[in-house]
């Protein structure tokens, strides 16, 4: 289940009340009385539905940028309009410069990505020494993390005590063996790029990166943390309970390396154009390492969801076979994502930790190429598109019968519980209820025993209306998984009614 019916209930009064005074104010001054074109109303009701204060987006199609918008607020208290002169917290989109910092000692043969980091480096524990550059690039390392839980260092007593004691920790798991996000990758990085370019790793992506491109608003943040007093910069908000509260965080200087940018939409894409116009990097080969994932000792790639199902050096990769993309992500608040084989990329920032801007960067790109509309049935599997094509010829009431028939005429097709689920969600969001409800009933007879797929169907039946269907399904549910909370609250709810 995505959406949980329960959240439904009790939070859609509170939001919307709430939302008269914030979000309604957001728009009136996002907007104003300027014409909204498709993806200023798709931002809007994002913004809306998510509860996101601010954003900044700028679009590049063909090497060009061919859209700048500015959404809600830069600072909630002081009802600050986010202009295009507004910095933004970048968060973990620093690793994709830092990337970039790396390329370019490669280009200037300091150094090798392959080669231990031993070759650069020195005091450092045995164990760490057959690590590549590559493999703290990509987060494959085991190296142990010097933070816990965000950004917060493993010693009480500072960075100098962290360092020593992450030195004492065992290997997470043997190089290249798995992914795992882990900060004393970049930490080391920002060593390597110290020790071979001969100045602090804030000052060469200032010289080499930013002074090459122009970007007045980014140098002048510079490196820090969200506690530091800067010029036209957006506030940090996280949701709490259904309200916004400030957020803050810091990295030491050693780690600003994993989050310490701070820039503008339109600068950050000016730093896209020059990137693919060889402005930063000269080798073609060199952008294709940059975002190139990593390959795991078993020859698979690894990443951080089913989208960004790789990463490369400084960049999670949505590798697929239609439309991939390099997917810089910050913070679970900010976005890069560009798209290669189609000229595109799209700048998302936000002012909220939680906006998750990766989750609809694809539906933007479909504003720009229309097979990866949603409701086109990009990201979809192959069996689930040929039996897609199918129900929208004949109805999706016969959702059932063409899956069995399908499932008899070719070994290949097969359907998981997981991409039924989601397309069925999917189906919900594009206002398609009576035939996600079918796919939803489709999921039960393909997985019986899934306790999730009753709770999805109880869900969709909950939310047009038939008691009784809901209250049969989850109580389904429940029999299947009795530990699903959720289905016992909304359980309670449904029969107090």
């Amino acid at each position: 289940m995505t959406t949980t019916t329960i959240n439904r209930y009790l939070t859609k009064k509170m939001f919307f009340t709430r939302s008269l005074f914030t979000i309604a104010g957001i728009f009136l001054c996002s907007f104003g009385f300027a014409q909204e074109d498709g993806i200023d109303k798709f931002l809007k009701d994002k913004m809306l539905k998510g509860n996101i204060p601010g954003a900044q987006l700028a679009i590049v199609k063909d090497g060009a940028i061919v859209k700048l918008g500015n959404y809600g607020f830069a600072n909630v208290q002081d009802s600050i309009p986010v202009k295009t002169n507004t910095v933004f917290t970048l968060n973990s989109i620093t690793k994709a410069f830092v990337g970039v910092a790396i390329m370019q000692l490669v280009e200037r043969d300091k150094l090798n990505l392959s080669l231990p980091i031993s070759t650069y480096l020195k005091d450092l524990p045995a164990a760490w020494g057959t690590v590549t550059t590559l493999q703290l690039l990509s987060h494959t390392s085991g190296l142990p993390d010097i933070v816990d839980e965000e950004t917060n260092l493993i010693s009480p007593e500072g960075e100098d005590a962290s360092w020593k004691k992450v030195q004492t920790l065992p290997m997470d798991f043997k190089p290249g063996e798995m992914f795992r996000y882990n900060q004393t990758n970049y930490l080391l990085l920002g060593r390597i790029i110290d020790k071979l370019s001969g100045m602090p790793f804030a000052e060469f992506i200032t010289k080499e990166q930013l002074q090459v491109v122009g970007m007045p608003y980014t140098i002048k943040a510079g490196f820090g943390g969200s506690g530091d007093v800067i010029a036209r910069s957006a506030g940090a908000y996280r949701s709490k309970k259904g309200k916004l509260v400030n957020m803050y965080f810091s990295l030491p200087p050693s780690l600003q390396t994993a989050a310490g940018m701070h820039g503008t939409a339109k600068e950050v894409a000016d730093w896209i154009i020059a990137l693919q116009n060889k402005e930063l990097l000269k080798k073609e080969t060199s952008l294709k390492s940059l975002w190139t994932p990593a390959v795991l000792n078993n020859g698979k790639t690894g990443g951080f969801s089913r989208l960004l199902n790789g990463y490369a050096a400084g960049w999670p990769t949505a590798a697929r076979a239609e439309h991939p993309a390099a997917a810089a992500v910050g913070g679970n608040r900010s976005a890069i994502f560009v798209y290669p084989a189609d000229n595109l990329s799209i700048i998302l920032l936000t002012n909220l930790a939680g906006a998750f801007p990766d989750s609809f960067m694809d539906e933007l790109a479909g504003f720009y190429i229309p097979d990866m509309k949603e409701s086109n049935g990009f990201g979809l599997s192959s069996s689930v598109k040929l039996l897609r094509t199918k129900l929208e010829n004949s109805g999706y009431k016969h959702a059932i019968p063409q899956a069995k028939s399908l499932a008899k005429s070719s070994k290949d097709f097969a359907l998981t519980e997981s991409e039924v689920n989601d397309w069925g969600y999917a189906l919900l969001k594009q206002n398609r209820t009576p035939d996600a409800l079918e796919i939803f009933k489709l999921n039960v007879s393909l997985y019986p025993n899934s306790g999730n797929a009753f709770d999805s169907l109880g869900e969709v039946y909950a939310e047009i209306g038939d008691k009784a269907q809901a209250i049969k399904n989850y109580e389904q549910a429940v029999k299947l998984n009795p530990e699903n909370q959720n289905a016992k609250a909304v359980l309670k709810v449904l029969k107090s009614k």
